[in-house]
């Protein structure tokens, strides 16, 4: 959606009165759920996303840092289900070099929490999993290789339940 904002300012030296239009071309957000309202946009609001953190935590700018411990990653090899949001989305965009990604499917996330979900002493799941590093290793160029170019991080689409179920 566009929107039209139109500024005057009166300057101090001249006697004409400047216009200014700014245009923001910015999705309508639901402010309460945080969930892109138009519906042509790419993320919806049912499906939920996977994340694995697949590099350590050394040496990382302090703002990745922060936008890591938001979305709940304190360990290598730890997995969380996030919601399809504009944050969320905007969060993994950030860390994506350090996370694999994609959409989770409901196979998998039964798999999931039935072999690796713990529960606190009041008896709620855990919303984070700790995993292994998958059996038979990362693909072939490693953990510093977005996946579109042979490697591990960024993100993985649906093949990103592959990944999973390797770490089980």
């Amino acid at each position: 959606m566009v929107e039209e904002k139109v500024i005057e300012k009166k300057p101090v030296v001249a006697d004409k009165v400047v216009k200014v239009v700014k245009i923001d071309k910015i999705d309508k957000v639901d402010k309460v759920n945080k969930t892109v309202s138009n519906p042509s946009s790419s993320s919806s609001s049912g499906k939920e996303l996977v994340a694995v953190l697949i590099r350590g935590l050394h040496d990382i700018d302090v703002n990745i840092l922060k936008a890591l411990d938001t979305l709940r990653f304190r360990n290598k090899h730890v997995c969380v289900i996030l919601q399809d949001t504009v944050i969320n989305r905007g969060q993994l965009q950030k860390v994506k070099d350090y996370v694999a990604y994609g959409e989770l499917d409901a196979e998998t996330k039964k798999v999931l929490v039935d072999k690796r979900g713990e529960k606190d002493s009041k008896g709620v799941l855990k919303p984070f999993f700790r995993l292994h590093p998958p059996k038979g290793g990362y693909p072939r160029k490693g953990i510093k290789v977005p996946y579109s170019s042979g490697g591990s991080i960024g993100y993985w689409g649906k093949d990103i339940n592959k990944l999973i179920v390797k770490m089980l």
